[in-house]
């Protein structure tokens, strides 16, 4: 069979100005003459050598990513910046405070795998230089309440906007783009006079990402719970209460909260960057429960024994308040650049937001993350804001309250 199979063909190769050159004979008996290129003797392929895998897979290893993260100083970009250093990534960071605010993340890699850049996200020079030899880029960067430097479309549009374009211009494989959940072009007022200019520049910064960046995954983020975060802080926050009395929008009755935990959207964003399959995709970042906003503040409440009967709590609706719009000016006209406690109008108006799920986008278990459930987690989070914090109470002395009940999707 093999004799057969080389008087059919009979090929030869001959090396000819760094191709193979191979001889064939068809089956009608005429030669023909078919030049094939080869890598090992071309001189106009160029392999990447810096991109090729070394290593068993972990933080001491490389596995081919190199990856920019906008925003690595922020909540979630410090967990983002952890994951990928724990899988052999190549990170470059890019920073616009003080850069011992940024060294820290040093550590998240290897020696020399971790590499940092000042920029400025109007300085298109500086986003260049930071994204020019990676194949991955990841935005995090975002603004929960404007400033006299930085109002909502300079950084959720038009920063956006210029970070995808500049990406595609300098050749960038992949663009994560990190997103609202409840994102709308024209969403309906419920604290405030008018719609919420974060839901709209948020809507409206996808849609900047998409125009200049069509192969870009996207992830809408809901509330996302952690350490440092700024949806626990605020129910533990004392600038948020009126000593023991908390005020919520229709007393909670009306909101549904579908929080997700910060290292599971760490880890879908991770997971993105590493599936070539995700490109062009858009996946919802909430948790695998909805629970009622009425039920979340009781729990959290009693986590931090600062229930009814130890401490007075007693929450109410906030439109019954006329102190409560005054604290918010007071709050803001203090600390313009920091509102204390992230007390603001907008953060009322996201606060008063029901997650809207749509069950036909894919979520974070499609990109094969286990989500961490609310009961395992949010108690050790809140452990630090407990009441009575120094006294040392016996076994069973305080009752452990019972987590909140799950609403129907």
């Amino acid at each position: 069979m093999l004799r057969n199979f080389h008087q059919t063909h009979k090929m030869a190769t001959l090396a000819v100005s760094g191709h193979f050159a191979a001889r064939i004979l068809t089956k009608h008996g005429a030669m023909g003459l078919v030049y094939i290129p080869s890598a090992q003797y071309s001189s106009e392929v160029k392999p990447n050598l810096a991109a090729y895998k070394r290593g068993t897979g972990g933080r001491s290893s490389f596995n081919g990513i190199v990856a920019t993260v906008f925003g690595c100083t922020g909540f979630v970009g410090r967990y983002v910046c952890n994951k990928l250093g724990k899988i052999g990534s190549q990170m470059i960071l890019p920073y616009r405070c003080d850069f011992y605010d940024a060294q820290r993340l040093k550590v998240c890699g290897d020696l020399g795998q971790v590499l940092f850049s000042p920029f400025d996200l109007r300085d298109e020079e500086s986003i260049a230089k930071a994204v020019r030899y990676s194949n991955v880029v990841i935005n995090l960067i975002g603004r929960d309440y404007e400033t006299k430097n930085f109002k909502y479309k300079d950084v959720h549009v038009d920063g956006a906007r210029r970070l995808a374009r500049i990406c595609r211009e300098m050749g960038v494989e992949r663009f994560i783009h990190l997103s609202y959940l409840n994102a709308e072009e024209n969403p309906k007022p419920l604290v405030l006079s008018k719609p919420s200019m974060y839901k709209i520049s948020k809507f409206q910064g996808e849609c900047a990402v998409r125009e200049e960046f069509p192969t870009a995954t996207i992830i809408r983020a809901s509330d996302i719970y952690g350490s440092e975060d700024r949806f626990l802080r605020c129910f533990a926050s004392s600038w948020r209460h009126h000593a023991q009395l908390f005020p919520l929008y229709k007393n909670g009755m009306a909101t549904i909260k579908q929080p997700v935990f910060v290292s599971d959207v760490a880890q879908g964003i991770v997971n993105a960057a590493r599936d070539p399959d995700t490109r062009c995709m858009t996946y919802q970042a909430v948790g695998p429960k909805r629970y009622l906003l009425a039920d979340l503040a009781d729990w959290f409440h009693g986590l931090m024994r600062k229930d009814k009967e130890l401490w007075g709590y007693r929450r109410y609706d906030m439109k019954y308040d006329p102190v409560f719009p005054l604290k918010i000016a007071l709050v803001n006209l203090i600390s313009p650049a920091y509102p204390f406690g992230n007390l603001h109008w907008e953060a009322i108006e996201k606060e008063a937001t029901t997650d809207k799920f749509e069950s036909n986008i894919p979520t974070l278990e499609d990109l094969g993350v286990n989500l961490t459930n609310m009961e395992d987690q949010v108690p050790w989070e809140l452990k630090p804001f407990r009441a009575y914090q120094y006294y040392m109470d016996k076994v069973g002395e305080f009752a452990k309250p019972e987590p909140p009940t799950p609403q129907p999707f």
